[in-house]
């Protein structure tokens, strides 16, 4: 099996953040999209042990061209400075497709389950607003897009369908990686994940006056929460503001890096590795001081960010991934269950 070829002279990956127990390294994808054997199972080892660890890493040289995340990102704004009676009329609808805009307010991240007094917790929502993007052509099932609105919306259409393509096949290649680091055959996920069942979500968190964290304990941009499917691919922007857990309970900055995607494990991957990979909780807060800045302004600057969450196909049945639990199954943490069953349950619970 490729997953016990001998190591060579190849390291990719070092340490981007460091604190708190909390470590993220930055890995370079290159070696295994184009090298040998070894270079391969260095890469996949590193990813392994990343998401044995914090659960993140930043991912560089990933096939993805800064060109074409400049261009996403601009259709991104654009689309979120329509007015706003257009992209309510583009509304999420049900769990079941997850498809369409979600204005402020309507998403809280914290689940009923988490929350005591959910009232309270609707009180101070979330400051951001996004756009959820789906698997095109599921019957019954579409997405809401603006293409018959004007021609800017004909272009993000096609923009979005492209770079949905992109992800998708970016995340079969993780995919494969983690396959190899789990010393199981390389593709071992694709008949998993073949279909692309994702979500690619566009992020707009508003401009914001900065007395509404100070006057509202607790408010944050997006609420500590963990993702729910398999790997979640995040292309920031320069503002920063997203934070991951740390193990001594505190949180740590995961700071934007010019030209990487964010990768960190879901619950669903947690979970169909019987936990030897770790999902961690998250959230999005005001954004740190950057070194230079005027710090004069009363208001935080509007932030953008792109979330390609990751999932199996949705008839797939996960349970634990065998030499993850012993001779007996019975042993494994958690029942089997259909990615489409999980998916909507956790969904169902945040809207």
């Amino acid at each position: 099996m490729e997953g016990n070829l001998p190591l060579q002279a190849c390291h990719p990956a070092s340490d981007a953040v460091s604190q708190d127990g909390l470590v993220i390294p930055i890995i370079d994808f290159a070696p295994f999209l184009n090298g040998t054997p070894a270079d391969k199972h260095a890469v996949a080892m590193s990813i392994i042990n990343a998401f044995k660890t914090s659960g993140f890493f930043y991912l560089k040289e990933h096939g993805i061209p800064p060109s074409v995340l400049s261009q996403v990102f601009k259709s991104s704004a654009r689309f979120f400075a329509r007015p706003q009676e257009e992209k309510d009329s583009l509304g999420w609808t049900t769990p079941q497709a997850n498809r369409g805009y979600v204005k402020r307010g309507r998403e809280k991240l914290n689940t009923v389950d988490e929350v005591a007094d959910r009232e309270t917790q609707r009180a101070i929502p979330d400051i951001k607003e996004t756009m959820e993007i789906g698997r095109e052509g599921v019957d019954g099932l579409p997405n809401r897009w603006p293409d018959h609105l004007d021609d800017e919306g004909k272009d993000f259409k096609e923009r979005m369908l492209s770079f949905f393509d992109k992800c998708k096949s970016l995340h079969v290649q993780v995919m494969q990686a983690i396959a190899l680091g789990m010393s199981l055959p390389v593709h071992f996920f694709d008949e998993y994940v073949d279909r692309g069942d994702n979500n690619l979500r566009l992020l707009h968190y508003p401009a914001v006056h900065k007395d509404v964290f100070k006057m509202n304990p607790g408010q944050v941009r997006a609420a500590e929460h963990s993702d729910y499917g398999s790997i979640t691919l995040l292309f920031q922007d320069s503002r920063g503001g997203l934070q991951a857990r740390s193990p001594q309970g505190t949180f740590v900055d995961v700071i934007p890096f010019p030209d990487t995607a964010v990768v960190n494990a879901g619950d669903l991957l947690a979970r169909w590795s019987n936990d030897i990979i770790k999902s961690t909780r998250h959230r999005v807060i005001e954004p740190p001081k950057v070194h230079g800045e005027d710090d004069t302004s009363d208001t935080y600057a509007e932030r953008y960010s792109i979330a390609y969450f990751c999932n199996p196909n949705m008839d797939k049945f996960i349970e634990a991934i065998p030499g993850t639990y012993g001779e007996d199954i019975s042993t494994a943490k958690y029942p089997g269950i259909t990615a489409r069953d999980y998916l909507v349950k956790r969904l169902a619970s945040t809207y």
